[in-house]
């Protein structure tokens, strides 16, 4: 396998201190990095760093329970869930080296929740902070619209988490600690912890445990249906506090590709420099109502529904895949 190749690339630090007193000055440095990069970074959003910490510590409970436990709330279709090296990218053909659990606000958690009796509270706190991501979400939505030219709750209203059929989604995950890779070459094994993708939701809003690495950008994409990974890498590092942002499919088909989702992968160590323990993050999925309408202002794509949007992802995604696996095959 060839060496990664990386280059620098400028994340945008973007501050929403006084966000009511400065929100046409957050918009332009959100419409920019949106435009150009399609990553950013947030600060002074409100959520204490205690917070997040206690979310990090509560995430580590539910991973650190057995696995039959964790399998009382099993992933299913509604895309929430336990999963444990299951989730495949069509960009490896190869399962990801980790677990997750996936949570939502609405119908779709019907017996999906963790039980008290294993982590007192866990429900409670894992809504609680979903809340607070929700909240924070929202403040940029208003800044989407204005850039997109719609009201300024138009994407607020679309993604409302007080409905039934929300699919706003709150990932928790934990890669697994790997082998040093001369290990990995004497077992012969080649590891994954996520391959590259691009999200298909909104925006994302991602939560790094600093010291624990990986994450990775490639922009370059134009248009929304285009799948062609570039070669040029750019380490994404945590820090904390900061919230890393990405723009997802479904935001970019909504700006008419105006602005732009992102390849992003969170990269297996390849040398002794990098990190091989365990890493742990939350994701923070903006999904709107199913049937929220999706176009964008000049109308470049027909008209589709929130939960088609997410079919249709979900369906080029098995393409994609069957395809990836079919070539492996070939060789």
């Amino acid at each position: 396998m060839a060496p990664t190749r990386y280059t620098d690339r400028p994340i945008p630090k973007i501050s929403l201190r006084d966000f009511e007193q400065r929100i046409d000055e957050i918009t332009s440095e959100l419409i920019d990095a949106s435009e150009n990069v399609g990553f950013f970074t947030i600060t002074d959003h409100g959520i204490s760093t205690a917070d997040i910490d206690s979310m990090f510590a509560l995430s580590q409970s539910f991973f650190s329970l057995p696995d039959e436990i964790k399998a009382t709330v099993p992933w299913n279709p509604n895309n929430v869930g336990w999963e444990k090296n299951s989730q495949v990218r069509p960009s490896t053909g190869q399962p990801d080296t980790k677990e997750s659990y996936q949570l939502q606000f609405g119908e779709n958690m019907d017996g999906i929740w963790l039980d008290d009796k294993h982590i007192n509270g866990f429900r409670e706190k894992c809504l609680d902070f979903m809340h607070a991501v929700q909240r924070v979400s929202e403040l940029l939505m208003r800044c989407f619209a204005r850039g997109l030219g719609f009201p300024d709750a138009f994407f607020v209203k679309a993604h409302d988490i007080s409905r039934a059929n929300c699919q706003t989604t709150c990932r928790l995950l934990h890669y697994f600690a790997l082998p040093p890779p001369a290990q990995s070459a004497a077992e012969g094994k080649t590891y994954h912890r996520a391959g590259a993708h691009a999200d298909w939701d909104f925006l994302t809003l991602l939560f790094q445990k600093e010291g624990q690495s990986g994450l990775e950008i490639c922009p370059g994409r134009e248009v929304v249906t285009e799948f062609g990974i570039g070669d040029e890498w750019t380490k994404v590092e945590p820090v904390g506090g900061e919230i890393v942002c990405n723009i997802g499919d479904l935001l970019m088909s909504w700006s008419d590709d105006r602005f732009k989702s992102t390849f992003h992968r969170v990269k297996a160590p390849e040398s002794e420099g990098d990190y091989f323990g365990d890493r742990h993050s939350i994701a923070f999925f903006n999904q709107p109502c199913k049937d929220a309408v999706i176009q964008g202002p000049g109308k470049k794509y027909p008209v589709v529904t929130g939960e088609e949007f997410n079919r249709n992802a979900m369906q080029r995604n098995f393409r994609a895949l069957q395809e990836k696996l079919r070539a492996l095959e070939a060789n």
